[in-house]
């Protein structure tokens, strides 16, 4: 009976200890931005079906904390530091949030969705080489404003006038800016350009245009231009100037067209990032990545409202199209 025993519990060791050999290491990542929860969750979709492509699963081996700033930048320092005390692996930082994350140097590595050009903004000193402890992918494409008035020149056949809304601190801006001008003249456009950093800036831009209306406005995008995207374009509707810009939310939200990165697969590219960080790769060993997948979204309801017949060519080369 006793060797009996004595077999029976060295089974049971063993089997236990095989079992808590074979328990996966949970990783933590921490989600940090300063917007809201509601306008990222298509976003949040797209990063978890990416990890879920390297192997992680929430309540598996994988553990992700959210804090949100709620669209005060105001929070995102304590909110970063409050995750790296629980602590996390690695950091994913959104946004706006990026650069006051960056300036915080913190010794958690971070992988970065950034709207701007990382290196006018000071994070790295060329896409081959970011900075500090942190990389990522950036939507970044300044020539796309070319290919966006020639959209708007080719379905509006007497264009002459475009009206340019831009954030002039956002990183990149005057790049975007630069290729605008350029298309412009080579197209036979004027341009006026509207620098809109604040709420008070876009009211007198607005009522700047309201007594010489442009014949339609380029809108680039940034969290800024998401903000108060319904007032442009309200405004721009009222005049009956379409709106073009970079992201499918502004076509969704009554701009007559967009064209720019396919924001779901940048955030599904962000699983790689974390991915290699949290196996141990150093973030300045990871170069930044520029958008490598586009989309064309028309929303053709309001080209019937504008009187536009948008080219076949346009139509038979988009992505979606919102009746």
């Amino acid at each position: 009976m006793n060797r009996r025993r004595f077999l029976i519990s060295s089974a049971a060791i063993v089997t236990g200890y095989r079992g808590a050999q074979a328990a996966p290491k949970v990783f933590h990542v921490g989600w940090l931005t300063a917007q809201r929860e509601t306008s990222l969750t298509p976003f949040l979709e797209a990063f978890r079906a990416g990890l879920a492509e390297f192997g992680y699963r929430e309540r598996e081996n994988l553990e992700i904390d959210y804090r949100y700033g709620d669209d005060n930048l105001l929070r995102v320092a304590p909110l970063a530091i409050e995750l790296v005390r629980k602590p996390v692996d690695v950091l994913v930082v959104q946004g706006a949030a990026v650069g006051l994350v960056y300036e915080l140097k913190l010794s958690t590595p971070a992988v970065y969705v950034f709207s701007g050009d990382p290196v006018v903004a000071g994070f790295a000193d060329s896409l081959a080489h970011p900075r500090g402890n942190m990389t990522g992918v950036t939507f970044m494409a300044a020539e796309l404003n070319a290919k966006r008035l020639e959209i708007l020149r080719d379905t509006i056949p007497s264009l002459q006038r475009v009206a340019v809304i831009a954030n002039p601190e956002h990183p990149g801006s005057e790049i975007e800016r630069t290729y605008s001008e350029e298309t412009a003249r080579r197209l036979g456009l004027t341009t006026e350009f509207f620098g809109t950093a604040t709420e008070s800036q876009l009211a007198s831009a607005l009522a700047s245009m309201d007594s010489n209306p442009p014949q339609a406005i380029s809108l680039f995008a940034d969290g800024f231009a998401i903000q108060y995207r319904q007032r442009i374009i309200d405004f721009a509707m009222k005049h009956r100037a379409p709106v073009i810009s970079g992201w499918e939310v502004f076509a969704r939200s009554g701009a007559l067209c967009s064209y720019g990165p396919k924001l779901s697969e940048s955030y599904r590219r962000l699983a790689y990032y974390v991915d290699r960080v949290v196996k141990g790769t150093p973030p300045s060993e990871l170069p930044i990545e520029r958008p490598t997948k586009f989309e064309t979204v028309v929303n053709l309801k309001t080209a019937r409202a504008l009187g536009l017949k948008v080219p076949d060519s346009i139509l038979a080369s988009a992505d979606k199209l919102i009746e």
